[in-house]
């Protein structure tokens, strides 16, 4: 963390002034990251309703990096991207796979956290890979998400369900009105691991994603600070700890630039 903070105190003192968020919320002393708590152990409430999980510690260390006080504001998949074009947030904190269709419309940091797509499908189920489904396959997806985009490209006549947060999705199968479940590995081997005798995550990870903060365009302040942290993150070994304490397992790797 001293590392960091050198690190964000050269980067404060050699950039010229800069009318962007940065600047902003320096002033302010605080930063507003949306975060979805929606699927555990990425982002959730406890039992008292207090936000928990990965992107919540990545934010609070972001904020603490920053100075300032961190602002949590829950949003969903479907409007992260769009709260943040909007104004409500400065970032977004929510399990965001940096795309290059997304970055025409936001900018995207260096990645804080790498995962892929994988298939949920109830055990003893005959479907055994994505390319076997058909017409009468019915899958669940996340709107907006890049499982959607994977679902159309590899089973473009699979019938496409939709559900707004995992637990919904769970259900669903659980209630044989969906085949299978295709989201990141974070989220699917969570479920499989919870729900042995019902569900079963299939080996094959479709994707390799890069999972970074948004920030709006035109703060190229903001992205260079959130670039140096988030490379920092990674390197100095929290990337590894914090990862660790969710999943219980080594992460994924990531090459820091810094």
């Amino acid at each position: 963390m001293r590392r960091l903070l050198f690190l964000v105190a050269l980067l404060l003192v050699g950039t010229p002034a800069l009318a962007d968020d940065l600047d902003r919320i320096l002033k302010e002393g605080a930063v507003r990251a949306g975060i979805c708590l929606s699927a555990e152990p990425i982002g959730y409430r406890d039992g008292e309703n207090v936000p928990r999980g990965y992107d919540v510690d990545v934010a609070g260390l972001m904020a603490e990096a920053l100075g300032v006080r961190l602002d949590l504001v829950e949003v969903s998949v479907a409007t992260r991207i769009s709260d943040l074009i909007e104004g409500r947030i400065d970032v977004v904190v929510c399990n965001l796979t940096a795309t290059v269709e997304r970055a025409r419309s936001i900018d995207f940091s260096f990645p804080y956290l790498r995962t892929g797509i994988k298939l949920l499908v109830p055990v003893g189920s005959a479907l055994t890979r994505l390319d076997d489904v058909n017409a009468s396959t019915r899958i669940v997806v996340h709107r907006g998400t890049t499982g959607e985009d994977l679902v159309r490209a590899r089973g473009p006549e699979a019938e496409l369900i939709y559900a707004e947060t995992p637990g919904d999705a769970l259900l669903l199968i659980r209630l044989g009105e969906a085949d299978g479940y295709v989201e990141d590995s974070l989220v699917v081997d969570t479920l499989a691991r919870e729900n042995p005798e019902q569900v079963l995550s299939l080996p094959a990870t479709y994707t390799m994603d890069a999972v970074a903060f948004g920030i709006r365009k035109g703060n190229p302040g903001f992205l260079r600070w959130l670039d140096i942290f988030a490379s920092t993150y990674v390197s100095s070994g929290r990337y590894a700890e914090t990862y660790g304490r969710w999943w219980g397992e080594p992460p994924p790797p990531i090459i820091p630039m810094w």
